[in-house]
């Protein structure tokens, strides 16, 4: 996030994109319903009618996959009413004309034909947005889980400057990560193509440094993305894998193409905390320690680091993450000294400028925000404020892709899959708690109404949901959460697994797959 959260609710308005933050995001939903209640205003960009949709001031309830071509039309009535920001484009952006130009090719009309959302609204949420004092964006999954993600988030951006949305007290792009300490690992290096503190692998003096820190040589080519890994050890190009706090049988799309890939590799090794449904496939498990039985830090979605102190012990066999890692590589010969996670995070302050200034012992008075490049720098609460990283913020003209697989005669609705309030990612954890899982005991897939009536589908019916990769049984839950012509199913739950269903198709830049939009027909199970 470029905000801060407690600066984020400071906005006069909010632009929330691509996420039912009462169920994944529920810390930040409290934060963000206490501002409505103090009177800021609330545009929410979403298929679904969400708790935050039903208290919007504007909901644009827009076709799935259709992003690109709403804010390019919002963008067209800002700039044809006169409320861009002028100066800020001007002073701390380039590519501003490409940009217009590329707004020209797509009419108001045009959009609203292929969102599906009324023109007025349009309009109405474009004024709100860029002529009512200071404005923040707030995006999640829905944004960035799609065949053009990156096109998508180019355009939020592209909006933020061009009203001058970013770098001050209750504006920003703000992008809620999917899990706890995603944000840690992605600046860890995390990502196929990057080293630690975001230094692409193919810049040569970045390798150079964390080689002479490493005491070995740095491939200079990117690796592989996690659904590509999953193709690789399908075709047999990859023999191997080391599977660390993730469970791709659930949480990855086409779950049958998973589960072969995996079962094709010579060997397969999964660290966790508990025999998921990947663990299960393994050939060794190396047992992992839970955040309450280990020390260290977090990093989450405002770029803040936290402390992590241990409460318990381990049971069992179980180690921390970071001395099975530090074992491993020494019994495959490495020379590994650490001995803390303290000793980790003081390489990490060597070698991540970002983390530059980020001792234990501040992090004992509290939780410090990235970029905080030396011991007497506070931490950074907001990004962008001067400047941008890379000088001057480059406006990208970016056009309307279509979603890679939309309905048609044989498969007429779009499946849509997400999170329940009462259960976490894969369901690992909170599917074996007793309290949890009788809240949210099972599978339940939204449908509209109208929709069922015409299928002869009541509230309770076990139906079955099927796309072109596979299909699951659940019971049916009749709502007008879900618009006509869509379906949606949590990700939780193994016995009717929602990446059965989705689409492998994938961004060309950052790799992510279509887990929002595929098509699939509804049937009586």
């Amino acid at each position: 996030m470029t905000n801060s959260i407690a600066d984020l609710v400071t906005a006069d308005v909010v632009l929330l994109m691509g996420s039912n933050t009462t169920t994944a995001h529920p810390v930040i939903a409290m934060r963000l319903n206490q501002a409505l209640a103090a009177g800021m205003k609330l545009i929410v960009i979403d298929p679904r009618a969400t708790t935050f949709a039903r208290r919007a001031d504007i909901h644009l309830a827009l076709n799935p996959g259709t992003d690109v071509a709403l804010l390019k039309a919002m963008m067209r009535v800002i700039v044809e009413e006169g409320l861009e920001d002028s100066s800020f484009i001007e002073m701390r952006t380039e590519g501003y004309e490409e940009l217009r130009r590329s707004l020209e090719e797509l009419s108001i009309g045009q959009a609203a034909a292929i969102t599906g959302i009324a023109e007025e609204d349009i309009r109405a949420a474009a004024r709100l947005f860029a002529g009512s004092g200071r404005s923040a964006i707030v995006y999640c999954l829905g944004v960035t889980q799609h065949a053009h993600g990156t096109d998508n988030v180019r355009s939020i951006a592209n909006l933020a400057m061009i009203t001058g949305s970013i770098g001050l007290p209750g504006t920003g792009v703000n992008p809620l990560r999917g899990a706890n300490n995603v944000q840690g690992c992605c600046d860890m290096g995390g990502l196929y193509n990057l080293l630690p503190g975001y230094k692409s692998v193919e810049d040569g003096e970045a390798r150079e440094r964390f080689a002479a820190a490493w005491g070995g040589e740095i491939d200079p080519r990117p690796g592989l993305s996690v659904t590509e890994m999953i193709e690789a050890a399908g075709t047999g190009e990859l023999k191997a894998m080391y599977i660390m706090g993730e469970n791709p049988m659930l949480s990855d799309p086409d779950a049958a193409h998973v589960k072969s890939g995996l079962e094709n590799l010579d060997f397969l090794v999964v660290q966790d905390i508990f025999l998921t449904e990947t663990a299960a496939l393994a050939d060794v498990v190396l047992p992992g320690a839970t955040f309450a039985e280990k020390n260290g830090t977090f990093t989450n979605t405002e770029r803040r680091v936290q402390r992590v102190h241990k409460a318990v012990e381990p049971p069992g066999e179980a180690r921390p993450d970071w001395r099975i890692v530090r074992d491993v590589a020494n019994a495959m010969g490495a020379d590994w000294q650490y001995q803390s996670p303290k000793d980790v995070m003081n390489e990490v302050r060597q070698l991540v400028p970002q983390y530059g200034g980020i001792r234990y012992a501040r992090l004992e008075k509290g939780g410090i925000q990235w970029p905080c490049p030396a011991e007497s720098h506070p931490g950074t609460a907001i990004l962008h404020q001067e400047e941008f990283i890379c000088g001057r913020g480059k406006l990208a003209a970016v056009d309307f892709i279509p979603a890679d697989e939309l309905p048609d005669d044989e498969y007429p609705f779009i499946f849509n899959a997400g999170r329940d309030l009462m259960h976490f990612h894969t369901g690992s954890m909170t599917r074996r708690s007793r309290s949890l899982d009788q809240l949210v005991p099972g599978p339940l897939v939204d449908i509209n109404p109208a929709d069922a009536a015409k299928l002869g589908i009541e509230d309770g019916t076990r139906i079955t949901v099927t796309s072109r990769r596979g299909s699951i049984t659940a019971a049916a839950r009749l709502t007008d959460s879900t618009p006509r012509g869509s379906v949606f199913l949590p990700f939780h739950y193994a016995e009717a697994a929602a990446n059965l269903l989705t689409n492998t198709a994938r961004d060309p830049i950052c790799k992510i797959p279509e887990l929002k939009v595929c098509a699939v027909r509804v049937e009586k199970a």
